[in-house]
């Protein structure tokens, strides 16, 4: 009986190792792709920059403050997609 089993655990590990494997494999794979640094497209700010550039731009506007709000969030949003 004690035979059978640690045959059957031998046959079980035996074919629970090349899925182990793979898995380790797509792992590593991603690891590798996403460890790099970010694509930088070109003109492109993080949100800080872009909402500093976008204030100093609107300062001293004769606009209500909820429509320097929108035209701010829109700036901010082109300025981060290196518009």
């Amino acid at each position: 009986m004690k035979t059978l089993l640690s045959s059957i655990a031998l046959v079980a590990a035996i074919a629970l190792t090349p899925l182990a494997a793979g898995a380790q494999t797509g792992s590593q794979t991603a690891r590798k792709v996403f460890s790099g640094e970010p694509a930088h497209l070109q003109k492109a700010k993080t949100e800080k920059q872009a909402r500093q550039d976008c204030q100093r731009q609107f300062r001293g506007a004769k606009e209500s403050k909820s429509a320097l709000r929108i035209k701010v969030n829109s700036c901010v949003q082109e300025a981060m997609q290196g518009n």
